[in-house]
């Protein structure tokens, strides 16, 4: 999102048309509402807000056309706008509308399925109304953002309330949570609470943070990896105490372990990491793929497929064996850990 200080700064100049566009709802909610707080600053009018994709531009037109009671311009919010939703005859209505805006602020929202690269995929209607409002006044499209910004999301919440955020803690808050930020700032909150708005350390993050079978089955792997099979079978432990069933354990561990092949199989074809996740359609994001793609750089492929043989033993013996699945996990973890990467 566009910093707040600019958003004020085209609200000051008198900017008659605003429309935030992404692939992400909480980022077009976040614009959107932030530009009509700014335009309510002072006393102002509440916005007149149209919900609905397609909002009738009868009503549109008669709230756009309306004098606020203030002697000010009225404020017309659309955040859920679709223009595909309208006939042809409707949009230019719509577009006509846009254009002559004397007496009211427009602020539009709208969320458009992703292309392959992951940038909004606004259809023909949609781009005629972005180039109109790009014409008019202010149009943007709010990118998702990464890993890095992120992190300072999440170190900014903390330091607000006091507290700081190791930049270890964040970036296993990271694998837990993925890039949501919302769920990454709840976390923050609950977690700088829990420091006694000290330091939110990694160990905290494990202990108390939200859980991921998938993230703490990659530590493990990343442990494995370092043939600390101690470390290991104690992260295993505390699994099996969150009563996380073994056989989707080793499932888990099995995915880590043909990500780490197929990275694998990718390097040695000059192919980056983030190429072989877009090519199987992976949605996880992408600081997740670069620390797969570094534990892979650990292993031979002929270790990996030696792992992924232990694995699939591992599976036969748990859904055929009447062994303790404990046992059978921890001799899973020595094994993968003398098979381990490193050499």
């Amino acid at each position: 999102m566009p910093a707040e200080s600019k958003l004020a700064a085209l609200v000051e100049q008198g900017c008659p048309v605003f429309y935030f566009y992404s692939t992400e709802k909480y980022l077009v909610r976040q614009a959107v509402g932030t530009v009509c707080a700014l335009l309510c600053r002072g006393g102002g009018e509440e916005p007149t807000v149209l919900d609905g994709p397609a909002p009738d531009v009868e009503q549109l037109i008669a709230a756009a056309g309306t004098i606020s009671f203030f002697g000010t311009r009225r404020t017309v919010c659309l955040p859920e706008l679709d223009p595909a939703a309208y006939s042809e005859k409707d949009l230019e209505a719509f577009v006509d509308t846009v254009a002559d805006t004397s007496s009211a602020v427009l602020v539009f929202g709208s969320v458009f399925e992703a292309d392959r690269t992951g940038k909004a995929r606004p259809g023909k209607r949609a781009q005629r109304l972005i180039a109109q409002c790009k014409k008019l006044g202010w149009a943007e499209e709010l990118a998702k953002p990464g890993p890095t910004q992120l992190r300072q999301l999440m170190a900014g919440r903390a330091a607000a309330q006091g507290a700081e955020l190791s930049g270890p803690a964040g970036a296993a808050l990271l694998e837990r949570c993925g890039e949501d930020p919302y769920l990454l700032e709840n976390e923050v909150d609950k977690l700088a609470a829990a420091a006694g708005y000290r330091t939110i350390t990694p160990a905290l993050v494990a202990e108390l943070g939200v859980v991921s079978l998938e993230a703490d089955v990659f530590e493990m792997v990343r442990l494995i990896t370092a043939r600390n099979a101690a470390a290991a079978c104690k992260k295993l432990h505390i699994l099996l105490r969150l009563g996380q069933e073994p056989i989707a354990i080793a499932a888990a561990m099995t995915g880590s372990y043909v990500d780490l092949y197929r990275v694998k199989l990718g390097q040695q074809h000059k192919k980056s990491y983030s190429a072989v996740f877009k090519d199987f359609d992976y949605k996880r994001s992408d600081y997740r793929h670069k620390h797969e793609a570094q534990t892979a750089a650990g292993y031979s492929l002929p270790q990996l497929k030696a792992c992924l043989a232990i694995l699939l033993e591992l599976d036969m013996n748990l859904k055929g064996q009447p062994v303790s699945p404990q046992i059978l996990l921890e001799t899973a973890l020595c094994r993968l850990a003398m098979e381990g990467g490193g050499r």
